[in-house]
């Protein structure tokens, strides 16, 4: 497996340059007031709009990521398949994801492990997708060195993916990073409320989702399956629409950050 999957979205959802990408990324994160928990996370749901509509919400989870840079050395990161019909999980069949920042080297022994459970290769995929790619460098900017497992889900049964999640949670050194969205294309005031119904839901760990209330339902569905039997404790970050940040308040996209903590005293 020699296959590079480069930066399809540089230039687009984030900017291509380097430089320009390690200052906006400084700037989002400079914006979030300090996270005050005692704690690392376990896992974060952040959104994958282009930066300019959801980086600010994406921050404050990536925020809270701090200090885990000296410990967190592979991340099982998970995302919806918006432009292929999947069922089930895919990899990516690559050895590694590029960005402007440089090599996200794909973590060997989760792979083995994912293959092992028959999740299959599907390159094509994972080509064109943006959801998991635009994490890359806010994960790189956060942690610096790190392997990554890259699972787009499609079609997938919450137990597949809760399964899937259980042989990959490893401990302190591994992060689960859920990408998705919340609502799409409502009037401003309509997705307030439907994405503060879904905040609620994600907060009780009820994993019963639909695409309509968060585009990575399937994968969000699945990680609250596995939190809620691993009595994790979430905690909302942040909660806004692309009304609030750089889009049409007359037709916006709901954005969500959220931190789950396995100790929930110290949270």
């Amino acid at each position: 497996m020699d296959a590079l999957r480069p930066a399809a979205m540089a230039g687009t959802f984030y900017p291509a340059d380097a430089a320009a990408l390690e200052g906006e990324l400084a700037a989002l994160l400079g914006a979030v007031r300090p996270y005050s928990g005692h704690h690392r996370p376990k896992a974060i749901i952040a959104p994958h709009a282009g930066y300019v509509y959801s980086g600010a919400v994406a921050a404050h989870a990536y925020a809270a990521l701090r200090t885990a840079a000296p410990v967190v050395t592979r991340v099982v990161l998970l995302g919806p398949a918006h432009r292929v019909p999947l069922r089930g999980l895919a990899l990516p069949g690559a050895r590694a994801f590029a960005t402007p920042l440089g090599l996200a080297e794909i973590d060997d022994e989760a792979m083995a492990r994912a293959q092992h459970m028959g999740i299959p290769q599907d390159p094509g995929a994972h080509a064109f997708e943006h959801s998991l790619e635009v994490q890359l460098p806010f994960l790189q900017h956060v942690l610096g060195g790190f392997t990554v497992l890259p699972l787009l889900v499609g079609h997938a049964r919450a137990d597949a993916v809760a399964e899937t999640l259980d042989a990959l949670w490893g401990g302190p050194e591994t992060l689960i990073v859920v990408s998705s969205d919340l609502s799409h294309f409502l009037p401003y005031h309509e997705a307030q409320e439907a994405d503060r119904q879904t905040a609620e839901a994600i907060l009780a760990l009820e994993g019963n989702l639909t695409p309509d209330q968060a585009c990575g339902a399937h994968a969000v569905n699945g990680f609250l399956q596995t939190a809620r039997r691993r009595a994790l404790a979430p905690n909302l970050l942040d909660l806004r629409n692309s009304g609030d940040t750089a889009g049409d308040p007359g037709r916006v996209v709901g954005y969500g950050s959220f931190a789950f903590f396995e100790d929930a005293e110290n949270v």
